[in-house]
């Protein structure tokens, strides 16, 4: 029966490479769900990062709904009602699922990117915290898991994102696949989800998540488990203005200059301050990237710091992304420089993409790219 009481002890989403199958991937399914009766095989999500929603695509329709359970914030992994954006959900079948999701006008951090458009990173949250609302409810991941986020791919159409349309519910077919169990329990799975608003289609995403039990994670992470009360010192932030940001509390990247005093974190024969090039900026108290302690920085942080820096680096504002991509390759740590470098892969008078590429201890951290198009007649936040 799903479990939509109260669950305790919870962590965050982490991000990391342990424990991924061998063969995943964003845009396929490739392992059978490990279900005990499924009525059908659930399709192939279609490629999340394609830069138009394929004509052909439908959504089979699901069987009657017949009974909704709540979300709460526990099974969102969220400390206030307001940071939880799907509000209830149904089981369809052994692996399908629909959502209904209220995305407001105006939110303290997932708010309107301009006057006419709601942030597109939403569609992610929302993604992430269903995800572990299934997790937990429907296929039995203990309430210490500890999730693991291996990737996560989001396609929106900026123009049914409209802020006259906030008032409205959004609805949320959800498939799971590549299910791995640990006995009773759930090792991995993906989860590829469909957003209509008044039938419209929305957005599509789909992430890969891991579940790792509290022993496990101790024994992986005991050392920074042990450090996660040290202070991380909270560099100066850049320009709201630069990344479309109104509030410098939601600064999520600082100069580049401030390794000054870290020169072995310099890479070998670039120079210094390239454009295009930042550090990660880590506030802990911040209350809705951080809302508990947490040993590592979580993976929407690095999904925001990727949207930040494309925005600064192509200079288009609002850069409202239709597409967003990322892969994560091992945890950011807390307590060394992360840099973030930026390439402009394409850029035009519609369009403009950007990869993001996050290196910590001079390993990579996390890959992103980013496709925002040109909006009409909005302004850039001030």
């Amino acid at each position: 029966m799903p479990q939509t009481g109260p669950l305790s002890a919870l962590t965050d989403d982490q991000t990391g490479q342990e424990g991924r199958p061998a063969n995943r991937t964003v845009a396929t399914v490739e392992n059978t769900p490990q279900t005990t009766a499924t009525a059908e095989a659930p399709p192939q999500p279609a490629p999340a990062a394609t830069a138009e929603e394929p004509a052909s695509h439908t959504t089979a329709e699901p069987s009657p709904v017949t009974h909704t359970h709540p979300v709460t914030k526990e099974l969102a992994h969220r400390t206030t009602d307001t940071d939880v954006f799907p509000t209830r959900w149904s089981r369809i079948s052994d692996t399908r699922f629909r959502f209904t999701a209220h995305w407001p006008a105006a939110h303290p951090f997932f708010g309107p990117v301009d006057d006419r458009h709601q942030d597109p990173m939403v569609v992610g949250e929302t993604l992430r915290q269903a995800s572990m609302v299934l997790a937990h409810a429907e296929f039995g991941a203990p309430a210490d898991t500890h999730f693991v986020m291996w990737d996560l791919t989001v396609f929106a159409d900026p123009s049914a994102l409209l802020l006259s349309d906030a008032d409205e519910p959004v609805e949320i077919d959800v498939v799971c696949s590549e299910i791995r169990r640990r006995g009773r329990g759930l090792a991995s799975m993906r989860t590829t989800m469909e957003f209509r608003r008044a039938g419209r289609f929305v957005a599509r995403g789909t992430g890969s998540t891991g579940c790792t039990s509290p022993l496990a994670y101790r024994r992986l992470r005991g050392r920074q488990l042990a450090a996660a009360d040290t202070p991380v010192p909270l560099l100066p932030g850049i320009a709201p203005e630069l990344v479309g940001r109104s509030r410098p509390e939601d600064i999520v990247l600082a100069p580049e200059d401030h390794l000054e005093d870290h020169p072995a974190d310099r890479p070998a024969g670039r120079p210094d301050d390239r454009p295009g090039v930042w550090l990660l900026r880590v506030d802990t108290g911040h209350p809705v990237l951080f809302p508990r302690p947490n040993d590592h920085v979580p993976g929407m942080v690095l999904f925001e710091a990727a949207r930040q820096a494309a925005a600064a680096a192509s200079g288009r504002r609002p850069f409202l992304p239709r597409t967003m991509t990322a892969d994560f390759a091992r945890y950011a740590e807390l307590h060394s420089p992360c840099r973030l470098e930026t390439e402009l892969l394409d850029k035009d008078p519609e369009e403009v993409t950007v990869r993001v590429t996050g290196r910590q201890d001079g390993e990579t951290v996390f890959t992103a790219t980013l496709t925002s198009a040109r909006t009409a007649g909005v302004r850039s936040p001030s």
